[in-house]
C-alpha cells in the first residue's frame, strides 16, 4: 500500500468541524422537505375556491410537488456530489424560499402549481445531500444509528404532520400562511446550515452530472408518479395508464444509456450492493404499506364516519407520535438484532396495525392502527436506512438518492394500488391486501436475516 493510500485508509469516516447542532439541522431539512408533500392536502378545497379553480385543476398542486421531488432525487444526489453537499443544500433552501414566496402571493392556479413544482425540485436537491452529510459527519456505530433514527423520525413524522399543520393554518390564518411559514423555515435552515455544518471539501475528481441519464430517469420517475396517481381516478385512468406506459418505455431507454456512459447515475458497484438493494426495498415497502393505509383511513373517516378533514387528520396524530417512538426504539433494537431482522419487526407491526382495519374500522380502531403503523415505520425506516447507507464512502451520495427515491415511489405506487383495489372491491379488501404485503415482506426480511447469520459471506 502506498503512503497516500495508507493515509486515505486511515482517515476517519466522520469528518471534523461539525458543531453539535449539525445533525439536528440536517434532520430539519428532511422534516421541512417531506412536510411539503402533504401540508397542502387539507387546505386544497379552500385554495381552489379562493382561486376560482375546479377540483380537477387541483391535482397538480398535490402531485406536482411529489412528481418533482421523486423525479429529481437522483439528479439532486449527483449535484451534491459534484458541487458540494452543504453548498447544494443552501442553494436549495434559497430556491425553496423563493418558490414558497411565489405560492404565498399566487393569484392563479397556474402560478400556485408552478410554486409547488419548484418546491419539489428544491426538496429533491436538498434531501439526498442532507442524508449524505448526516452519514459523513457521524462516526460509524451508535452515533450514526442515533442520527439515522432522528432522520427517519423526522421524515415519517413530517409526512403525517403535514395534514394537521395545513389544516390548522388554513382554519386559523388562511392557506397562504402555509407558504409564508415555509419561506421562514427555508431561510432559517440556510442560516443554521452555514453555522453548524463544515464547509465542503473536495478530495477527488468531480463526477459528471450525466445530463442525458438524469433527464431520462427524471422523466421516467415523474411519469410513474403521475401515472400511478391518475390511474386510481376513474376519470383519468386512460391518461394514467398511458403515462405508466411512457414510464416503462423511458425507463428502458435509460437502462440502455446507463450501460454506455462512463459515469452512470447508478454505478455498477451500487447495483451490485446487497445492502443498498435491501435498504431501498425496505424503504419502498415501509411507505407503500403505511402511506396507502393512512390515506384510505383519512378518506374513510370523512366519507363513512362523517368527520371533517381536520378531525380526520387529528385521528392520525398517534401515527406522528409513535413514529418518533419507533425511531427511538430502533437504535437499541439494532444492538440486539440484525438490521434486516429489525426491518422485519417493523413491517410486522405495520401488518398488525393495518390488519385491525378490515375487521373493524371505527374512530377507536383507526387511531390504534395508526399508532401501530407509526411504530412500525419508525423502527423499519431506521433499520432500512442503516442497511442502505452501509456502503463504500464514494457510493453514499448515490445511496442517499436511491433510498429517498424508493420511499417516494412506495408512497405513490402503494397509495394508487390500494385506491384501485378499494374502488374495484372495498376499502376493507384494500386494507387486507396491505396487511398481506406487509406480512410477507416481514417474513422475507426475517428470512434474509437468518440466511446471513448462517452464511455471513
Amino acid at each position: 500500500m502506498t503512503g497516500s493510500a495508507a493515509s486515505r485508509a486511515a482517515r476517519p469516516e466522520a469528518e471534523p468541524g461539525a458543531r453539535p447542532g449539525a445533525v439536528a439541522v440536517l434532520c430539519l431539512v428532511q422534516f421541512v422537505d417531506v412536510l411539503g408533500v402533504t401540508v397542502v392536502v387539507t387546505a386544497l378545497p379552500v385554495m381552489l375556491r379562493d382561486l376560482h379553480a375546479s377540483a380537477s385543476q387541483g391535482t397538480l398542486i398535490v402531485t406536482g410537488y411529489a412528481m418533482f421531488f421523486g423525479g429529481l432525487l437522483m439528479a439532486g444526489a449527483r449535484a451534491g456530489d459534484r458541487y458540494g453537499h452543504r453548498r447544494t443544500i443552501v442553494a436549495s433552501c434559497g430556491l425553496f424560499a423563493a418558490a414558497s414566496l411565489l405560492g404565498a402571493v399566487a393569484q392563479s392556479i397556474a402560478v400556485l402549481t408552478a410554486s409547488r413544482c419548484l418546491q419539489g425540485a428544491a426538496a429533491a436537491v436538498a434531501v439526498p445531500a442532507a442524508l449524505r452529510l448526516l452519514t459523513t459527519l457521524t462516526a460509524p456505530g451508535e452515533a450514526r444509528r442515533r442520527a439515522l433514527a432522528a432522520w427517519s423520525a423526522a421524515g415519517a413524522a413530517a409526512g403525517a404532520s403535514g395534514f394537521i399543520v395545513g389544516g390548522v393554518l388554513t382554519e386559523t390564518a388562511g392557506w397562504r400562511a402555509i407558504f409564508w411559514l415555509t419561506v421562514g423555515l427555508a431561510a432559517g435552515l440556510a442560516v443554521a446550515l452555514l453555522r453548524t455544518v463544515p464547509r465542503d471539501s473536495r478530495t477527488g475528481p468531480r463526477p459528471a452530472l450525466n445530463l442525458i441519464g438524469s433527464t431520462l430517469l427524471t422523466a421516467a420517475v415523474m411519469a410513474l408518479v403521475v401515472g400511478t396517481t391518475l390511474v386510481a381516478d376513474p376519470t383519468y385512468r386512460t391518461a394514467g395508464s398511458a403515462l405508466l406506459g411512457v414510464a416503462v418505455l423511458v425507463g428502458a431507454v435509460f437502462v440502455v444509456v446507463e450501460q454506455r456512459v462512463q459515469q452512470p447515475l447508478f454505478p455498477r458497484a451500487a447495483i451490485a450492493s446487497a445492502n443498498l438493494r435491501a435498504g431501498a426495498a425496505g424503504n419502498f415497502l415501509n411507505t407503500a404499506t403505511t402511506s396507502s393505509v393512512m390515506t384510505l383511513a383519512t378518506l374513510d373517516l370523512q366519507d363513512r364516519l362523517g368527520q371533517s378533514p381536520l378531525q380526520a387528520a387529528a385521528f392520525l396524530i398517534p401515527f406522528s407520535l409513535t413514529v418518533i417512538l419507533g425511531a427511538a426504539l430502533a437504535a437499541p433494537a439494532l444492538r440486539h438484532l440484525s438490521a434486516r431482522a429489525t426491518v422485519g419487526a417493523g413491517l410486522l407491526a405495520i401488518a398488525i396495525g393495518s390488519g385491525l382495519l378490515p375487521i373493524s374500522a371505527t374512530v377507536v380502531t383507526i387511531p390504534v392502527a395508526a399508532a401501530l403503523g407509526g411504530l412500525g415505520i419508525g423502527i423499519a425506516s431506521v433499520a432500512a436506512n442503516s442497511i442502505g447507507t452501509d456502503v463504500a464512502h464514494e457510493l453514499r451520495g448515490t445511496a442517499s438518492g436511491v433510498l429517498n427515491t424508493s420511499a417516494q415511489l412506495g408512497t405513490a405506487i402503494g397509495t394508487a394500488a390500494l385506491i384501485l383495489v378499494a374502488s374495484a372491491s372495498s376499502t376493507a379488501t384494500a386494507w387486507a391486501v396491505a396487511t398481506v404485503v406487509a406480512l410477507v415482506a416481514a417474513g422475507l426480511f426475517a428470512r434474509g436475516a437468518a440466511s446471513r447469520r448462517r452464511d455471513p459471506h
